[in-house]
């Protein structure tokens, strides 16, 4: 039969430029000579001998023997008669010695349900796309940093599930039918789906993977999630997939020693091993292994239509000693501390993506100051699109937490994310991170009263929302979720019967609206030409307040937050322009769970000068409270 992998294939792949290397490795059905059956092809440069064992022969190693294509490692063969859905895995011989062993499919399109470990013939998908304005206009726009973007990040094993069947989670259709209209109806522009690849162990919650190119069998089918993101995008929602290049587990049937040898991973324990967490790091130095990974990521955004992948534990791939004390590291070349090879690996990556796929966003979950993160390549940066902004996620969360009466010492919290707000292109993530090992819930990591939590959570959120760069909130948090964050129960749908957790989904509704209508609080994110402070040093009161402009020098709108739960009456601030200002949002406001303390729908100017303006507006603040205002008649 003629080669499943030509040599100039097998070439690109040695030199770690096969980008579209999913199309033929991994097993995938084919003709030959007029008989139906599957290809099958895999790396192990160390085997002396691959076999395919199945169902479909008896799992016999001696049935189909696969032939050696020489020094690229690669090994294929076709056996005919094989269906779709059947699982199979490859059985290797190492010349290192030893009994044979059996090893799932590194690019396996499917995978049996965990527990059981095989992987499963299938396809490259039959699904009949109806996104295609959506497609053309993600391609047409490229990466857009002045659209909004606010995301809504969720488990889909646990946020739903069917009590009255045995608690299980919902499957893809049934996460088209509930989870797409809640977040179109909340306003969300995202949704982020922590990671869907194929894992073992479910408290991983999927960042342990096994299967790179296989979606878990947990919620169905490959084409059932096709279908979600179809339905998602016809929807104006897109999907994020967070992605997980940084490590592997080190089960017997993954990657972990794959032909015998450390194949994937780096035979260096003091580079290749994730102590902390009992994984394995990937060897990014080796072509091949590159290759796999860049060829992953493009496979989720061409073959699923993704719109962007949040790169988990990039921190943990750029230091060379990572959560290692000394003596556990072994420096670069030139003495220091950066892994060099996954910082070429990310430069590739962010280059590749966005020349195949312009319009989808690669972001990095990086919590350390490294330089450049998402900033181009051709300029020394990673060229992530965005980063997400850990050190304002601490300093807020930290602030919060404090009782009101001692805010006034903690002020640095609120402002100190603006002397490098413009160093990157940043998101603002309240991810699922912040709500497990004993972290509780953002609810409950708030004192005072249920009233007082709740108030205080509004006005935590409005303060994300004003601040500038991208959105991200973990799901629960929208409506005030008490327990912290468990895989193996559904969220607290029960609390939307009580009128504060009802209110306090309401308010994020109106906040996701009100984010998506005024360019002020989305187009100039990431220069100091949308922001500025009216006042940020009221320590006493725990006040601050801002400015958000858009494009236009006409768009923009005036925030007051208040973080304690005194009323401040007559509290004066200087604005720019004469005029009457809409009190636009109210989080105290009656219909959101608050004490609907406010302004009348708005106030008039005073010809006071305060704060550097000529105007100056004198506003009552609500307790735990933050006000939107915006000019609506000059000179009234």
């Amino acid at each position: 039969m003629n080669r499943v992998v030509t040599d100039y294939e097998a070439y690109l792949f040695g030199e770690g430029t096969w980008l579209r290397a999913w199309e033929k490795l991994g097993a995938r059905p084919a003709v030959v000579e007029d008989t139906s059956g599957y290809t099958f092809a895999v790396w192990a440069p160390t085997a002396s001998r691959v076999s395919v064992v199945g169902n479909f022969n008896g799992w016999n190693a001696g049935a189909h023997p696969m032939s050696n294509l020489g020094v690229s490692g690669l090994w294929e063969t076709f056996i005919p008669g094989v269906a779709e859905g059947e699982p199979y895995k490859f059985e290797l011989h190492s010349a290192l010695g030893g009994p044979s062993f059996t090893k799932a499919d590194p690019f396996a399109l499917a995978a049996e349900h965990p527990p059981r470990t095989a992987s499963v013939t299938s396809t490259l998908g039959r699904h009949e796309w109806c996104d295609h304005s959506w497609m053309d206009a993600r391609t047409l726009r490229g990466v857009a940093l002045d659209a909004p973007m606010s995301i809504y990040e969720v488990h889909p094993g646990s946020w739903r599930r069917k009590p009255e069947e045995g608690n299980r989670s919902l499957h893809w259709k049934e996460l088209s039918d509930e989870l797409i209209p809640y977040v179109k109806q909340l306003g969300f522009t995202h949704i982020e789906l922590m990671p869907v690849m194929e894992h073992p162990y479910e408290p991983s919650w999927g960042y342990q993977v096994t299967g790179y190119f296989a979606p878990t069998s947990r919620f169905g089918s490959p084409d059932d999630f096709r279908a979600f993101v179809d339905t998602c995008h016809l929807n104006g929602i897109g999907v994020i997939l967070d992605w997980v290049p940084g490590h592997f587990p080190k089960d017997a049937h993954g990657l972990a020693r794959f032909d015998g040898s450390a194949l994937y991973e780096h035979e260096d324990p003091r580079q290749g091993e994730h102590r902390d967490w009992g994984t394995l790091i990937f060897n990014y130095g080796r072509h091949e292994v590159r290759n796999f990974l860049l060829t992953n990521a493009l496979y989720w955004l061409e073959s699923f239509h993704i719109d962007g992948l949040r790169v988990d534990a990039v921190t943990s791939m750029l230091y060379l000693d990572y959560s290692r004390d000394e003596g556990q590291w072994s420096p670069n070349r030139h003495g220091g501390r950066e892994n060099l090879e996954a910082i070429d690996f990310f430069r590739e990556l962010s280059t590749i993506t966005h020349q195949q796929h312009p319009g989808t966003a690669i972001i990095a979950e990086e919590s350390t100051s490294f330089p450049a993160v998402s900033r181009p390549t051709w300029v020394g940066g990673l060229g992530f699109t965005y980063k997400w902004n850990m050190g304002w996620m601490n300093d807020i969360l930290t602030y919060v937490s404090k009782d009101p009466v001692f805010r006034r010492w903690e002020h640095q919290h609120l402002t100190f994310s603006m002397l490098y707000a413009w160093n990157e292109n940043f998101v603002l993530p309240f991810s699922h991170d912040e709500v497990v090992h004993g972290k509780g819930s953002l609810m409950t990591r708030i004192p005072g009263d249920e009233w007082q939590r709740a108030a205080t959570l509004r006005t935590l959120f409005a303060f994300m929302y004003v601040h500038p760069g991208k959105k991200l909130m973990f799901m629960g948090s929208e409506f005030g979720q008490w327990h912290e964050w468990s895989h193996e129960r559904s969220l607290d749908w029960h609390l939307l019967a009580g009128p504060l957790h009802s209110g306090l989904q309401r308010f994020v509704t109106d906040l996701n609206h009100h984010y998506l209508a005024e360019p002020s609080l989305y187009q100039v994110d990431f220069t100091e030409a949308g922001f500025e402070w009216i006042d940020c040093n009221d320590h006493e009161a725990s006040v601050i307040s801002l400015i958000r402009r858009a494009y236009d020098p006409e768009d923009w709108v005036v925030v007051v937050l208040n973080w304690t739960p005194i009323v401040r009456h007559d509290y004066r601030i200087g604005v720019p322009e004469a005029g009457y200002y809409e009190e636009l949002l109210n989080s105290d406001a009656e219909a959101y769970g608050g004490s609907n303390v406010g302004n009348e729908g708005g106030r008039h100017t005073e010809e006071v000068p305060r704060h550097g303006h000529e105007q100056s507006l004198v506003l009552t603040l609500p307790p735990l409270g933050a006000l939107i205002l915006k000019l609506r008649n000059l000179g009234n």
